[in-house]
């Protein structure tokens, strides 16, 4: 069975300047305080249309607070056949002190 990648922050910031696919899975309020650019926010509401919408062969990371519960959302995007899925080790907190020039805040 196919399954999901790890991605160190560093690799995935090349990978978001090219354009790649991006989820944040923690909860909205995080989320709407700060987050990567151009990350979609991903929660049980929209999960459905984000899956509908996405490219399932175009790169998805998905990032958390800590990059533990990406590791099962990025699974659970393997299951739902998108051939390239990334969970970003560290999640936002490594991000966030390795690139703070690149992180929204509100």
């Amino acid at each position: 069975m196919p399954e999901f990648k790890h991605i160190s922050p560093q690799d995935a910031h090349a990978m978001i300047e090219a354009g790649c696919q991006l989820a944040d899975i923690r909860d909205e309020q995080s989320f709407a305080t700060s987050h990567i650019p151009k990350a979609d926010h991903l929660d049980n509401h929209n999960l459905q249309r984000f899956i509908e919408q996405a490219d399932p062969d175009q790169a998805l990371i998905i990032y958390c607070y800590h990059g533990n519960s990406s590791q099962s959302a990025a699974q659970y995007f393997v299951e739902k056949d998108f051939t390239e899925v990334y969970s970003m080790d560290g999640g936002f907190e490594m991000w966030r002190q390795l690139y703070p020039q690149k992180t929204i805040n509100s």
